[in-house]
């Protein structure tokens, strides 16, 4: 009852007029960035960041349109898997699989309007999930201390790469480069380090700058790079003819996708990329030979649409309740909250009720927004995505810039973040991902604070590290996760290739 009560008081706030008008703006700004093939969530929720700092919106406001986006994005995703066979970002690979031969065969609309369809199941199945879970982990965090948290922090590091990361090492190089600019500044103990002497540099590196540059600022370099030439091709959708027997048959996929799609979501370093595969896979598992799966199975649309969007809403879950986040677009996100002086974890279900349940609310209405948004305007969308990139890029860019500048109203910033953008396009190029940079700058204060303040407790005693049962259970988890992208993610990887060479060798279904 009690959480009735809180939801309630989120449905206040999210229904807020103004915050209702944000969460459709971000919904409808997050699928067109979505369907864009490269960007992702992740890329779009950074660059529209300065967008709300410029607009000076009140923290739950910011939150709800960023959220927003992120579940927009998650949406979009679909768009170019199923009319050109592009994935607009990784977890929406698996959706071209039979969402590509269902556009050869003329059915592109249904395969956009069930993919709709399951992604508003899976997303309303994982907030639901979200609802029942967060305060009961939130209430358990409470007992976490200095060294548990510590433990905590180190786990999150050691899943950075998921079972789905390309290379491991690399994931490793990229978290240690992030805990590196993270001690930039002026310590707990009043020491300066690695400043210079710049004035600047006294605070350390402000989130949010970083944030814009490794994301927005490096993708508006490849954006350049890769797709100065054009437009891209027209896209043609059918007239729509979906009967409530094509949902029947695709509501039970929908369903198991977004029960897998959260618990993948909830797992730190798994993700929406996990989500969809094991969405696809157990599709395959369920259906058997009854289904054509790889030539046009709606199906095969609707299990990893709604495995992803359900990771989506999962990865909420330990961002919220433990201040870890479970995807790269929640390390965005937690940047957010810091830099609005919100600090995530159980506490943050207390101090600042009215935010998370508000985000909560607003993620079950902007489900519906979504679902209205995604059926009868898809049109629209398809027309936006032949917009030529000399058009975009001066509007991407300009929000960044503005955004940025009107944070500290310094020059400095905008130099800074354009020395990320050019750093994050070169570590792009060397294929280091960029998310373990973030979270390492994130997180690195927070580790280093409670590893302090572990020491001050003990004298000095390391042992306190591993002292209790749930350090050492966090340890051992932590250790699994260093291990695991080894010995799975090839698994994994070689299993998601052969589906998608199965399927480019066989188009038509034949």
């Amino acid at each position: 009852m009690e959480t009735l009560g809180f939801l309630i008081d989120g449905f206040g706030v999210a229904l807020a007029p103004h915050n209702l008008m944000f969460a459709l703006m971000g919904a409808f700004l997050g699928t067109l960035i979505g369907a864009l093939p490269g960007l992702g969530p992740a890329n779009g929720v950074a660059i529209l960041i300065p967008l709300a700092f410029s607009l000076g919106l009140a923290p739950e406001t910011a939150l709800i349109m960023l959220t927003a986006v992120y579940a927009g994005a998650m949406y979009g995703g679909r768009i170019s898997s199923i009319l050109l066979n592009i994935p607009g970002d990784e977890p929406a690979m698996m959706t071209c699989l039979d969402g590509y031969p269902m556009a050869q065969q003329g059915k592109a609309a249904e395969a956009l309007a069930i993919s709709a369809i399951a992604s508003f199941i899976g997303s309303l199945v994982a907030t639901v999930g979200l609802i029942l879970l967060a305060p009961v982990l939130a209430r358990f965090a409470l007992t976490f201390g200095p060294a548990e948290y510590f433990a905590l922090f180190l786990l999150a590091f050691a899943t950075l790469g998921g079972i789905t990361g390309k290379n491991p090492v690399k994931t490793v190089v990229a978290a240690c480069l992030g805990l590196m600019v993270a001690t930039v500044g002026i310590d707990s103990t009043g020491v300066q380090r690695y400043t210079f002497g710049t004035l600047e540099l006294y605070e350390g590196i402000d989130f949010i700058i970083a944030i814009v540059g490794l994301f927005a600022i490096s993708e508006l370099l490849f954006f350049i790079e890769e797709r100065a030439g054009g437009g891209k091709k027209k896209m043609v959708v059918n007239k729509l003819k979906l009967s409530w027997g094509d949902i029947r048959n695709v509501l039970p996929s929908s369903i198991r996708g977004g029960i897998l799609g959260f618990i993948a979501g909830v797992l730190p370093g798994a993700g929406a990329s996990l989500g969809s595969f094991i969405g696809y896979t157990l599709e395959k598992k369920v259906v058997g030979k009854k289904g054509f799966f790889g030539q046009g199975d709606p199906r095969g649309v609707a299990g990893p649409e709604a495995g992803n969007n359900g990771a989506s809403s999962g990865a909420l879950v330990p961002m919220l309740t433990l201040g870890v986040p479970g995807s790269g677009t929640t390390a965005v996100l937690l940047a957010l909250l810091i830099s609005l002086n919100i600090t995530p974890g159980p506490l943050m279900f207390t101090q600042n009720a009215d935010i998370v349940w508000g985000v909560i609310a607003a993620l079950l209405i902007g489900n519906f927004l979504l679902l209205i948004l995604n059926i009868p305007l898809v049109g629209i969308f398809v027309k936006l995505l032949s917009v030529p990139p000399m058009y975009l890029l001066p509007c991407v860019t300009m929000i960044a810039f503005v955004g940025i500048y009107s944070i500290s109203n310094t020059t400095f910033d905008l130099y800074f973040m354009v020395a990320f953008g050019i750093a994050g396009y070169v570590l792009r190029k060397l294929e280091i991902p960029l998310v373990p940079v973030i979270l390492g700058l994130l997180l690195g204060p927070e580790m280093e604070k409670n590893l302090s303040h572990a020491m001050d407790i003990s004298d000095g005693d390391w042992t306190i590290l591993w002292n209790s049962g749930l350090a050492i259970g966090l340890w051992v988890f932590a250790g699994v996760g260093l291990i695991l992208p080894y010995i799975v993610g090839p698994i994994l990887r070689r299993r998601m290739k052969v589906d998608a060479a199965a399927t480019a060798g066989n188009p038509e279904g034949d």
